[in-house]
């Protein structure tokens, strides 16, 4: 019987540690991300095909310049952001993501969340908000000769950021793209990420 607690217990360890991990991650006082750096990714999936012509009819979007897949030694990803609605900056976020048995393998990409409405908005701003199983994002792959999407839509760059073409639709009030950085292919998995916000009002 002891033994078997002891087994529990170290089991019901594992489980919880890394969840307390991705939590205590969000909640650290980061570096917030460099206006300079932000506008150098927009502008980035402003010229990457069918991802442009979502700044133009989304109510917002969240831009993270660097999420770092497999940084974390447990597994997983972690990135900071900023919010923007209607081109006017509203806060920062930061997001993370854990998983089991995940092979760090530290790849890098860019990641922008386009809102569809305030509804959806305001669920990301939650605090609580995260990426479900069936959570799709397109994947552009610059300077490489195709690309990927986790919800079957294909994606093509033909070799630059200027001239890559996507497809992408909105999903729950959401879109979501990255662009793989190294020009490497990668199409990065979504469904787990969790995210925390910061209004510019509260700093």
């Amino acid at each position: 019987m002891v033994l078997q607690m002891k087994s529990l217990t170290r089991s019901t360890a594992l489980l919880v540690r890394p969840t307390a991990l991705l939590a205590l991650l969000l909640s650290l006082p980061f570096g917030a991300v460099h206006a300079t750096t932000a506008r150098q990714a927009i502008d980035m999936f402003k010229h990457a095909g069918a991802s442009a012509s979502f700044f133009d009819r989304s109510y917002g979007y969240a831009v993270f310049p660097t999420v770092g897949a497999g940084a974390l030694g447990v597994g997983g990803s972690f990135g900071k952001g900023r919010v923007y609605v209607h081109g006017r900056y509203v806060g920062d976020a930061s997001m993370g993501a854990l998983s089991v048995g995940f092979q760090a393998g530290g790849k890098a990409y860019s990641e922008i969340i386009f809102f569809e409405d305030k509804r959806s908005l305001d669920e990301f701003e939650s605090g609580t908000f995260e990426f479900g199983a069936d959570a799709s994002v397109v994947a552009i792959t610059a300077g490489a000769s195709a690309g990927a999407a986790t919800n079957g839509v294909s994606a093509s760059a033909s070799g630059t950021d200027d001239n890559a073409t996507t497809r992408g639709v909105y999903y729950k009030g959401m879109a979501v793209f990255t662009i793989a950085k190294g020009g490497l292919m990668y199409s990065a998995a979504i469904a787990g990420q969790k995210f925390a916000f910061t209004p510019a009002s509260a700093k």
